[in-house]
């Protein structure tokens, strides 16, 4: 998986000066589009669009330091069909604009050509399993939060104190006998990004059947599909978090299974931050195509 993730960043790095196909660059990869996207964004830290932009904008202002061609040729050559746009691109990398930056020959910021390597940290193995899940509906309460990557949630902690008793009764009773069972968590991302502070819809909740409905609590209808199902155990919520990079920054890229869209939903018990806890995370996944297949 790492040699085909490199071999798309070299097709990529080879076409910054034209238009980007990311789809092929997928391709190359021997993924989805999606999962390229989602894979990418967890293992550099950013979303692919704002690596392409670093990068383009890294190798533009080499040339506007030059000085042997006009900023428009470069502008164009770069894929910006105006002055201005290109400007303000180059500012939100550079923090000067190309005019200025060439006039006063300012100190730039370089993005570093990407690669991805193995690298070994410990010996934890990951239990998981995998599941074919029928199609089924989320029923519960939604907010918008931005993402933290490390220690708690403000916004996902005042989401869950601010479900009154009998709404959290009312959602077990809801739940009760489906797979996964309770009460849990499910994150909606908005964008490629899982960079800290993107937004994601979090919601609480509890797993129904199709059509399910209940007065006061919002519904998410969930397509049926495979999931990637990993058990934990450890301090909460640092344990859950490690989990969960874990997954997209070593089981995925050494494994032929891929990520789909969907929301990704969390199990555990309620216990003060720092308690030891079991948990539980789901991720929609595609299974590897068979042999002989793309």
């Amino acid at each position: 998986m790492l040699e085909r993730l490199n071999r798309a960043l070299d097709h990529l790095e080879a076409r910054l000066d034209q238009e980007v196909d990311i789809a092929e660059v997928a391709r190359i990869a021997a993924v989805s589009e999606y999962h390229f996207r989602r894979l990418f964004a967890a293992l550099a830290g950013m979303p692919l669009p704002v690596y392409v932009r670093r990068r383009r904008m890294t190798l533009a202002g080499g040339e506007v330091l030059a000085g042997e061609d006009t900023l428009l040729d470069i502008a164009v050559r770069y894929g910006y069909g105006s002055g201005e746009a290109f400007a303000r691109a180059f500012r939100s990398v550079h923090g000067i604009g190309p005019g200025e930056a060439r006039r006063t020959g300012a100190t730039l910021t370089a993005q570093p050509r990407m690669s991805f390597r193995l690298v070994v940290e410990g010996s934890t193995a990951m239990r998981y399993r995998i599941v074919e899940q029928d199609a089924f509906r989320i029923l519960g309460r939604r907010t918008r939060l931005p993402l933290v990557h490390e220690g708690l949630n403000p916004g996902a902690e005042a989401h869950r104190e601010g479900l009154d008793p009998a709404t959290v009764a009312r959602m077990k009773r809801l739940g009760a006998g489906r797979e996964p069972e309770g009460v849990l968590s499910a994150v909606v991302y908005r964008t490629d990004s899982r960079a800290e502070g993107a937004e994601a819809d979090y919601w609480i909740g509890a797993v129904t059947a199709p059509g399910t409905a209940a007065e006061g609590l919002d519904a998410l209808d969930v397509p049926a599909g495979t999931w990637a199902v990993f058990d934990g155990h450890g301090p909460y919520p640092q344990a859950l978090q490690e989990l969960w990079r874990d997954v997209f920054t070593q089981w995925f890229p050494s494994d032929r299974y891929t990520s789909r869209a969907g929301p990704e939903l969390i199990r555990t018990r309620p216990v003060a931050p720092g308690a030891d806890t079991d948990h539980q995370l789901w991720i929609p996944v595609d299974r590897p195509a068979a042999p002989g297949r793309p």
